[in-house]
């Protein structure tokens, strides 16, 4: 059954690609046709999915009044379809693929890995990926350093001897990185000298693990050393009650921050919020009550600000949110949500008596060309907060201040495979994806590397993000990523190469020339919207 599951997928696939490869409308009676055989023949040898997302679209397009179909139209018809064949073709590589394989999956918590041996470090990011983790990996420091800050990771881990570099550098390096953050680092090395395992410890490293080591005993050793750092953050830089960031972890992410934000020419907003009245609930319903107001309050803070928003317990009431990438229109957006939700709340008490409460804020925008202290930003937030309460409270004040916002940022997203299928499929993914918080993507799509290559703005100073397929008619997509790295402003393309599950030689190959990431096909979408999420943080390297 499975050669005929795969021949049918094969037509579908040779029919849309001419579809979409037409540069005139497509007529009612050809699309209706298609449909209506495919809703016979998909549940016939046991594509059911497929079958009723036939029916479904025959139905819609039966109703249709006119005798042709333009493109846009014809892609908002088929995409149901053809999410509906990308599952099946997941379920077909399923029914042959170890159960092993089946379950690697990206998660939260990310390990990067520097090592010049690429055969390893694609069998220890298969590993880590296999049992819960998300792991990036580099063959050389440089650029591990430069992406860093933006992947923020919960684990390092170095190779003692690489070709061109000293483990030992690497691991100092990473330490003044971190600053007061503290992110554990692992050496692993095949000298197993007593020498070798002491400069580990003295150079900074946290744990040293001989080569070849037990795959187990390493990931247990990696899952105690996150435990460990998230513990040291709960001690130091966590507020107890309130579960945020305290006061300690402001200086440090301010900074980090407003360097990121220098580098990207972006600005970024310093919002101050404080709860109103706060004293008169102490006073009416005692501290417990007030205590469970601040959480309350610190989690509706969380539940509505994104990921890459960092939120400090300022002191008592006052809580500070950075906010990266937004200007004063964005960031009065994002706290009027949470000031609509928050206000929503009732808390309600033992005795049947309930109420509400709510804050003020004031918003400083700060511009990626000016330079300003945390101590000034923090007094023009201040000046803002003390205005809202002015103005009655249960308001948000904007610090006036004469800069100008910045123009939309933009990037160029390709996503480049002679699949049909896979380029609608990673469309929809890009246009629900974390880019579009900081990006406005501009999306292309290409059948081929010589294609890209004639239409995509190489040249433009400006950020490009490209998916490539490793296998393509008329050109390889090796030899689009080596002509990418030859470019002179190639520090600005994140490139992920698809690779085949047959072989790992061309995922190898990709890192080689210089590939970020690289999926083997087919992939599961949940996972590869958690590599874009991570990608994503790589863009401002």
């Amino acid at each position: 059954m499975k050669k005929y599951k795969q021949r049918l997928l094969k037509k579908i696939r040779e029919q849309i690609d001419r579809w979409y490869g037409y540069q005139h409308a497509v007529e009612q009676d050809e699309v209706i046709r298609f449909l209506h055989s495919l809703a016979g023949t998909a549940p016939t040898i046991g594509m059911e999915q497929v079958g009723k997302a036939a029916a479904a679209q025959l139905l819609l397009a039966e109703k249709r009044k006119r005798d042709t179909w333009r493109l846009p139209e014809l892609q908002n018809l088929l995409f149901p379809l053809i999410s509906a064949c990308y599952e099946a073709e997941m379920d077909i590589e399923e029914e042959t693929v170890p159960n092993r394989e089946k379950r690697i999956s990206s998660g939260d918590e990310l390990i990067l890995l520097i090592d010049d041996d690429i055969t390893l470090l694609m069998y220890l990011k298969e590993e880590l990926e296999l049992h819960g983790f998300t792991a990036a990996i580099f063959t050389d420091s440089d650029r591990a350093m430069k992406a860093y800050y933006d992947l923020a990771p919960d684990c390092v881990v170095i190779d003692r001897h690489m070709k061109q570099e000293n483990g030992f550098e690497v691991v100092v390096q990473l330490k003044e990185l971190m600053q007061k953050k503290y992110v554990p680092a692992i050496m692993i090395s095949a000298d197993a000298s007593r020498e070798t395992r002491l400069d580990s410890y003295r150079y900074g490293a946290d744990d040293f693990i001989l080569k070849p080591f037990d795959m187990e005993e390493f990931l247990v050793r990696i899952r105690r050393q996150i435990e460990r750092k998230k513990q040291l953050e709960e001690l130091i830089v966590v507020d107890e009650l309130t579960k945020v960031y305290n006061r300690k972890f402001l200086n440090p992410a301010y900074t980090r921050l407003a360097a990121r934000m220098k580098r990207e020419g972006s600005f970024f907003t310093l919002a101050m919020l404080d709860l109103d009245y706060f004293k008169k609930i102490n006073d009416t319903y005692g501290h417990l009550e007030g205590d469970e107001v601040l959480r309350e309050f610190s989690q509706c803070l969380r539940d509505n600000l994104r990921n890459s928003d960092t939120v400090i317990r300022y002191g008592g009431e006052e809580f500070i949110i950075l906010l990266p990438n937004a200007g004063q229109k964005e960031a009065m957006e994002v706290i009027g949500r949470i000031k609509e939700s928050f206000s929503a709340h009732v808390f309600k008490r033992p005795d049947h008596t309930s109420y509400s409460c709510t804050f003020s804020a004031g918003l400083m925008a700060v511009p990626s060309e000016q330079a300003m202290s945390v101590e000034h930003a923090i007094e023009c937030a201040d000046a803002a907060l003390y205005q809202a309460k002015e103005n009655g409270r249960n308001a948000i004040a904007v610090y006036r201040s004469t800069v100008t916002e910045p123009v939309e940022k933009v990037m160029n997203v390709a996503v480049v495979d002679d699949d049909p299928i896979i380029r609608t499929i990673l469309e929809d993914v890009f246009r629900k994806s974390p880019l579009l918080d900081q990006y406005c993507l501009n999306i292309g799509l290409y059948p081929d590397g010589m294609e890209f290559l004639e239409a995509h703005p190489l040249s433009k100073r400006e950020n490009h993000f490209i998916v490539l397929d490793g296998m393509m008619p008329k050109m390889d997509g090796t030899e689009v990523l080596q002509k990418i790295r030859a470019l002179p402003n190639q520090h600005l393309f994140t490139v992920m190469m698809l690779t085949s599950r047959k072989s790992g030689r061309d995922a190898a190959r990709a890192l080689q020339l210089g590939a970020d990431d690289y999926m083997t096909k087919p992939f599961r979408l949940e996972e590869l919207e958690t590599r874009l999420y991570h990608l994503a943080k790589r863009m401002t390297k």
